[in-house]
Formats: C-alpha cells, structure tokens, sequence
C-alpha cells in the first residue's frame, strides 16, 4: 500500500508536508489570503459562482484535483516504472504544488477570467490550495487501489456529474483554457452560463 510504503520511507514522509509547507510559504508571498477573503470560515462552499468559490476547504473544484491524482498516478507509473510507489507520489504532490502556485500567479489568474467561467476568480486562498494538493494525494491513493478500470470509471463518473451539477469539469477547464477564441469556446461558455 502507498502508506505503508510512505511510513517505511522516512524520506517521502519528511518530503510531501515540507512541499505543502514550502508551496505555502509562496503563495502567501504572492499575497494569498489564508482562508476566505470574505471572512466566512465554513469548511465548504458548494456555489462556483460566488466569491466564497476556491476559498474554503472543499468546494466543486476538489474532485478536479482527487482527478490530477488519478491521471498522475498512471502517468508517473509509465515514466517511472521501477520507481517505488511513495517516490511517484511525493513527485506527484510536488506537481500539485507547482500547479497550485502557478494557477495562483497574476497571469494564470487572469487566463482563468478571459478564458473560464470563472470571471470573479481572484486566486485561492491558502488552505484551499492546501487541500487542492491533499486532493491530488488522495486521488493518487485511490487510483493505486482502484487500479486502471475502476479509476478510469471513476475518472468519466466524476467528470459526468461535475457536467451535471456545475456545467465544469477537468476535461471542459483544459479546453477552455487551451481553446483559441472561437464559436466552439463561446458555445461552452453560453452553455455554462445557462446554468447559473
């Protein structure tokens, strides 16, 4: 199992919380706010389209990231094939954290409010990107558990209800963000802002 084998490697357990606590440190110099800016210190926030969305806990946008861990643990696998287990997960942390601080920057910031549904997002706040990273720890646990069909299966289930409950998904963010304006990209906006 990954946690017996993250237990048994002093290393990999001293490495993921000092990557958490080294990607916190960062976004509080890039000006992050430790929980919601709007002073609200529920542990979710369900509504995307308020200013409480990326700023709690867990919102919609967690399942995303339990996803970055499903894709990173059969893509780390391909890589690094004799690598151990709790290795290939301690590099997958560090990409989340890498992705949490560069989603967090003032120019992925901005690409999300051209390019996304996401028109009031103004970055996460700390402990959202904190359990952004455990998400991705977790998905990476659950993909090793699953093993290839059932984490796909998990992968498309969660996709389609994320499509159904907030017009979002992993797959639809990715395309939005790597569409070049066009009718394609206004079409999935008009669609998802038919729902708000």
């Amino acid at each position: 199992m990954v946690l017996e084998d993250i237990r048994k490697n002093r290393a990999a357990m001293i490495a993921i919380p000092s990557i958490m606590g080294l990607a916190a440190f960062v976004l509080w110099t890039q000006g992050r706010v430790w929980w919601c800016q709007a002073g609200d210190y529920w542990p979710w926030a369900w509504n995307i389209w308020s200013t409480h969305n990326s700023q709690h806990l867990i919102d919609p946008y967690s399942f995303t990231h339990i996803l970055h861990g499903v894709l990173e643990f059969w893509l780390l696998g391909l890589i690094f094939r004799k690598m151990p287990v709790a290795w290939r997960l301690v590099i997958a942390v560090a990409i989340e954290a890498c992705w949490e601080m560069a989603e967090n920057s003032a120019y992925v910031i901005e690409r999300y409010r051209a390019a996304t549904i996401s028109l009031d997002y103004f970055g996460d706040s700390i402990i959202n990107s904190m359990s952004d990273i455990f998400c991705c720890g977790l998905g990476f646990v659950i993909a090793y558990k699953l093993k290839l069909w059932r984490s796909l299966a998990l992968f498309v289930a969660t996709e389609l209800v994320l499509l159904v409950t907030i017009r979002d998904s992993l797959v639809v963010n990715i395309i939005m963000l790597a569409l070049p304006q066009g009718p394609t990209k206004q079409a999935i906006l008009q669609w998802q802002m038919a729902g708000k």
